[in-house]
């Protein structure tokens, strides 16, 4: 099983379920291309979902990972969206994935991650109080205070730093996920109610036959708000039941 982080995130987005879900399957769970401490695209590579999709092949190929199961969030959602597009997973599970808005959204006329580099020395100190946590994670993270005070550092620094941030932010923004119909795997999409980072999907960006719900009280990120939750929805969904031997 591939999990797959936020646009800004690493892998340690999905700690709290990785702990749920360690006896139940082999897990994967990489830093995209430019995040964290995976290095960038070639130059001269978009960092769109479907090239960020086929790193993550050839990074299965390394492994001799053949054809896994694949869960993402945001980003990392539209990415697994890409990747079972492209019929080099089993299944796909998407939750609250970029991509599926009706129209591209268009460049940010300034991104904030350059607003946000400037100001980390006062960050860091907001994230040592726990209403300075909360602030900085309300918009990612329904339940903001879940997250411990080391994991709530390293996400804000990491989506701060990450040099891939800015061309993915761009390719993210000004495309969409178009399948054609051309999804023959089963993927399931859901989204939380709570999110305040990307609305509901469009309906004509949904692949035929996909699953889709919507989950209460989950934010955009949902592995804090609800680790439990997240890790029963991979058991029970089309990549749960054939990854899990239970």
């Amino acid at each position: 099983m591939l999990l797959l982080h936020t646009l800004g995130g690493t892998g340690a987005l999905w700690r709290p379920v990785v702990d749920e879900l360690a006896d139940d399957c082999e897990l994967v769970v990489p830093d995209l291309p430019g995040f964290g401490r995976s290095p960038e695209l070639p130059s001269g590579t978009p960092a769109t979902a479907a090239n960020l999709a086929g790193a993550v092949v050839e990074l299965c190929e390394e492994l001799g990972v053949e054809r896994p199961h694949v869960a993402g969030i945001s980003l990392g959602g539209w990415v697994a969206l890409e990747l079972a597009k492209a019929g080099a997973v089993r299944s796909a599970l998407a939750i609250s994935p970029a991509g599926m808005w009706r129209d591209p959204l268009g460049a940010r006329r300034f991104e904030r991650q350059r607003l946000g580099r400037l100001l980390l020395p006062i960050a860091r100190g907001a994230l040592a109080t726990r209403r300075g946590r909360e602030a900085l994670l309300q918009s990612n993270f329904a339940r903001p205070e879940r997250v411990p005070k080391a994991d709530a550092r390293e996400i804000v620094e990491g989506y701060l730093t990450a040099p891939g941030y800015p061309a993915a932010s761009l390719a993210m923004r000004t495309g969409a996920f178009e399948h054609e119909g051309r999804v023959s795997v089963p993927v399931t999409v859901v989204w939380g109610e709570r999110d305040r980072i990307v609305g509901r999907p469009s309906r004509r960006r949904l692949p035929p036959g996909v699953g889709y719900s919507a989950m209460p009280g989950w934010g955009h990120v949902p592995t804090w708000d609800d680790p439990r939750g997240v890790a029963d929805l991979v058991r029970s969904s089309d990549a749960g039941r054939q990854a899990s031997p239970r």
